[in-house]
């Protein structure tokens, strides 16, 4: 078996460094000193060297002017970016055209993708629910009239949908069955409430009332919401992967130049050890992130749907992430907690991954399931 990485998802993470390697973790206020958001908008500046480095349009079709990549790609990247907290909604728009580009119809998928791949129309997913927690396409209602859909209901927790162009956002008929709609931010009958996310970044609460929205924009395939929430939630993984690496690196550089009685304090057995334990977690986070992104990519039958995967992965990541920054914190002492050092930055992002589309326990109840429905001999 081979578990290499393809040259082309290779020169991905190549890129994605060297664009990377430019941004700065600290370069917008921090969020423990700041009562609003620490910023109005995503970084545009960054968003468009992605753009021209051709990241926006990794999961795009060449014939829309992508690279025709896949979702591993695309987690190679997320987690090049967490490791400087990019703040970019990279994530939801690359989710977003890869289910555009898989159920959308010709029509909308030749209007919106090349768009989406030059970073000129910014598409943002609402993938919350009602309170964070609950099934996201049960928290907007959807009936159709004549050829168009009403939607009403509402969606919280939206990253950076006051500034997005679009927002790609979930529904229920009433017969159960779930659609996407790609509702423009400024569509009549949408109002965008300013919500403040654990790591400063401003969020909203999208409130929808009769909104109308023609059959060209909803995609109806009952595959589809399945598939971009299995792509968020596994990019969401790789972000947390990313971003626990970089502050593991951050204390074991810190615990190898801090020294007490005369020794480094890298070198005391219950720093070394409690090092070793999270290093462990990210080994299994990093395993439990490439077996997710493999099923949802390639299709892979399994002992359980892709979605058991995806929720072991996202079980590690949410539970291995905290443990990560917690370490982190007790190892660096008092100057963990510093403003003027990033590392409470990390702190923040990473509390907003764990609970991000569901923690640890919604991710277990879910596999549980999913164990239950299928047979394993």
């Amino acid at each position: 078996m081979d578990f290499t990485f393809t040259e082309e998802q290779q020169a991905a993470v190549e890129a994605a460094g060297a664009v990377f390697s430019g941004v700065a973790p600290d370069s917008v206020p921090s969020p423990a000193l700041t009562p609003g958001a620490v910023a109005d908008d995503f970084d545009r500046s960054l968003w468009h060297k992605l753009a021209d480095a051709d990241l926006l349009s990794l999961l795009i079709a060449p014939e829309h002017g992508g690279a025709g990549l896949d979702p591993i790609a695309l987690c190679l990247v997320l987690r090049e970016s967490a490791k400087v907290l990019a703040r970019v909604p990279l994530l939801e728009s690359s989710a977003a055209a890869h289910t555009l580009q898989t159920y959308a119809t010709d029509e909308l998928r030749a209007e919106v993708l090349p768009r989406i791949a030059t970073g000129d129309l910014v598409v943002t997913v609402a993938a919350g629910g009602h309170t964070g927690h609950d099934p996201a396409e049960l928290a907007v209602t959807a009936r159709q009239d004549g050829t168009d859909w009403i939607l009403d209901g509402t969606q919280t927790a939206i990253p950076w949908a006051q500034t997005a162009d679009r927002i790609l956002l979930p529904a229920h008929t009433a017969d159960g069955q779930a659609l996407l709609a790609l509702v423009p931010r400024t569509h009549s009958g949408l109002a965008l409430d300013d919500q403040i996310s654990t790591s400063g970044e401003r969020y909203a609460k999208a409130r929808l009332d009769s909104v109308r929205i023609g059959t060209r924009e909803t995609i109806t395939h009952p595959a589809a919401w399945e598939t971009l929430r299995n792509v968020l939630t596994t990019g969401t993984c790789a972000l947390a992967l990313g971003l626990g690496e970089r502050v593991l690196a951050m204390t074991s550089d810190y615990t190898g130049k801090r020294e007490q009685f005369g020794f480094p304090v890298a070198t005391f057995q219950a720093v070394a050890v409690q090092a070793a334990d999270r290093f462990i977690d990210l080994r299994a986070m990093e395993a439990t992130l490439w077996q997710a992104a493999w099923r949802i990519t390639t299709g892979a039958a399994g002992a359980l749907p892709p979605a058991g995967d995806v929720a072991v992965a996202k079980i590690w990541a949410a539970d291995g992430v905290r443990r990560v920054v917690q370490t982190a914190q007790h190892l660096h002492g008092g100057f963990g907690a510093d403003t003027d050092y990033p590392l409470h930055r990390y702190h923040a992002w990473a509390k907003q991954l764990e609970l991000s589309l569901g923690p640890a326990a919604a991710h277990e109840e879910a596999l549980g399931d999913l164990l239950a429905a299928h047979s394993l001999s």
